[in-house]
């Protein structure tokens, strides 16, 4: 009973950092609807800041108190700074775009964090008064968790106080119902949004440095805790402080003891326990429907268009990128190669995105299981080449025609997050299952066939295959399944009341993504050679909707170029600075300033311009 009592109160002192850092983006979402990807970089370099605060200051109580909540008000300057200098420019683009922008700013501050504190990992000093344990039922506990545990209450009656008795709070809350009846009733939206995310980040950076005592300061810490950031406000509710404060005490409690009850799935109960919660309670523990959700519209301000010359200039293209080895040496054709596979993978989001309107945050597990599949049927049945590729999609679609039935239920975020929680858990069984996958090890010697060995010869087969998977997807988005699909994004309501069967071409369309996807993946194994779990991780699905959203997702061109300028960016940059995470973090913003609406929606845009004025 001592055990498991002191494992309770180690798993409410995890719960009290998840609730810090996940009730500030649940304020940034309820008022602006910002999926904000950097606040777990607020939550890394509050840790930072606060690490070298604390060895300077933090000698005694007042010092290390003082130096926690210098390191949250410096946080919540940043989140106001970046309010100001970058999603202020960005309110009126789709919404996704400054999902890409804030990822640019996590690009940012990784390097920065780097250049300032070193790549090396930091252990801080231990809280003065607060050192020792005390013993409950003689079995010792740390008496700074204890201190956390009253923290996490704390915090949430603040919080309950400021929304719910200040006239800013009442503010907040009126956006958060209606944001645009409270710009018409006189409220300032800007120095609104300024002030929330100045609180979201000053409760991320409290959370940031508070854990110095507690755990080594990393540069790893900021997509570590913003996923799980995000796990704990959908379990919760999206704009429930509450149902926060709720989710973070039952996934604390599910880590503390999910480890001694199923050591073998640890990293992704947390996941499971999500997609349960979501399948049986749609909006959360305490959430609740909303008439529009935050991000079910597909952010297309123009329909798609198929364009008078589209098949004439898709044939160029296809003549000019088989010509290519004729001229190009093979690390020009090793670096196309993997763009066009890229551009597949690309191509392959799209349909959800830009014609169902479904944002997914784990397509890379189709990607992934695509790449594993290819790579199994080769290493443990001597499979040849052809039939491993055929094997890619099949399985990618089997699996998507799995989860994509539970994930179609759900709109929104909570789409998005439940095609985070399985591709986790597929990520989980690639990096645990060590006797079929390899573990972390991956797999190793996927090589071609004789006849396909060449890079010249691969590039062909590449291109040929995703040339074809490309036309399908086209054809697929201009014929009555693309119309039905774009019926159901654009209102669900009327295309039901004229006898489409929404969350059937909803499904298809997830089942078709993912086979493309698979493809994608298989083609990805053997031009590698390898595969890795890192194929079915969440930096591979945020690559995929960065490539989407930079080409621009009102046409069905904007992945492939997406894909072409990211990788090339990416592969150069790489190439020419050992800075390139800040290189093209930068040149990402740069790009969703500049061309909010991607880049062939910006020349769509100059083409239509120039027309009319012609005209």
């Amino acid at each position: 009973m001592s055990f498991l009592l002191v494992q309770a109160l180690s798993g409410l002192a995890t719960a009290a950092t998840l609730f810090l850092v996940s009730s500030g983006l649940t304020i940034v979402f309820g008022v602006t609807r910002i999926v904000n990807f950097a606040h777990g970089s607020f939550y890394m370099v509050g840790a930072y800041a606060g690490w070298s605060l604390i060895e300077r200051f933090g000698g005694t109580p007042a010092g290390f108190w003082g130096s926690v909540a210098a390191a949250a008000l410096a946080m919540g300057v940043l989140g106001a700074a970046m309010e100001i200098g970058l999603l202020r420019r960005l309110y009126r683009s789709p919404e996704l775009f400054q999902l890409l922008g804030t990822f640019g700013i996590v690009l940012v501050v990784q390097d920065l964090t780097a250049w300032a504190w070193g790549p090396e990992d930091l252990l801080g000093r231990r809280a003065p008064g607060l050192k020792g344990s005390v013993d409950i039922l003689d079995q010792p506990f740390p008496l700074y968790d204890l201190v956390l545990i009253g923290l996490g209450p704390l915090v949430l009656g603040l919080l309950w106080l400021l929304f719910n008795r200040t006239r800013w709070g009442t503010l907040v809350r009126a956006a958060t119902q209606d944001r645009e009846m409270t710009s018409a009733l006189g409220v300032d939206p800007a120095r609104l949004f300024t002030g929330v995310l100045f609180l979201g980040g000053a409760l991320a950076g409290l959370g940031g440095a508070l854990q110095v005592p507690r755990e080594a300061v990393t540069l790893q810490m900021d997509m570590a805790i913003v996923v799980e950031a995000f796990v704990v406000v959908v379990v919760g509710g999206m704009g429930s402080l509450t149902g926060a404060f709720l989710a973070s005490l039952l996934i604390g409690q599910l880590q503390a003891f999910g480890i001694l009850i199923f050591p073998q799935i640890t990293l992704v109960l947390v996941f499971l326990f999500m997609a349960v919660v979501l399948v049986l309670r749609p909006h959360g523990l305490l959430g609740r429907a909303e008439e529009v959700p935050p991000t079910a519209p597909a952010t297309v301000t123009v329909p798609l268009s198929a364009g008078r010359h589209a098949g004439s200039w898709a044939l160029a293209l296809l003549v000019v990128l088989a010509a290519v080895p004729l001229v190009a040496g093979d690390y020009a054709l090793i670096l196309l190669t993997e763009v066009v596979i890229l551009a597949l993978f690309a191509a392959s989001l799209h349909l959800l995105i830009g014609l169902g309107g479904l944002v997914s945050f784990g397509h890379a597990a189709w990607f992934g299981l695509g790449a594993y599949g290819s790579a199994l049927l080769v290493k443990h049945l001597g499979a040849p080449m052809p039939l491993a590729l055929m094997g890619a999609p099949l399985l990618a679609g089997l699996g998507a025609l799995v989860a994509g039935w539970f994930c179609v239920r759900r709109s929104g975020l909570y789409f998005a997050m439940l095609t985070l929680a399985f591709a986790q858990i597929a990520w989980s069984i690639a990096f645990q299952w060590y006797a079929v996958t390899g573990g972390d090890n991956g797999i190793l010697g996927v090589w071609p066939s004789a006849w396909a060995a060449g890079k010249a010869a691969y590039y062909w087969l590449t291109l040929a295959l995703c040339g074809g998977a490309l036309w399908l997807l086209r054809r697929a988005a201009f014929a009555p399944f693309g119309y039905a699909l774009r019926a159901g994004r654009d209102s669900g309501l009327r295309a039901e009341s004229v006898g489409i069967d929404v969350r059937r071409f909803q499904w298809m369309a997830f089942v078709l993504a993912g086979a493309a996807a698979g493809l994608a993946g298989g083609l990805y194994a053997f031009a590698k050679g390898s595969v890795f779990p890192t194929l079915l991780a969440v930096p591979q699905s945020v690559d995929a909707l960065v490539m989407v959203l930079m080409g621009g997702i009102q046409t069905v061109a904007g992945p492939l170029a997406g894909a072409l300028v990211f990788h090339l960016l990416e592969s150069e940059v790489m190439s020419l600075t050992d800075w390139w995470r800040l290189a093209l973090g930068l040149i990402i913003v740069a790009l969703v300033l500049v061309f909010p609406r991607g880049i062939v929606g910006f020349l769509s845009g100059l083409r239509s311009s120039f027309g009319r004025r012609r005209a």
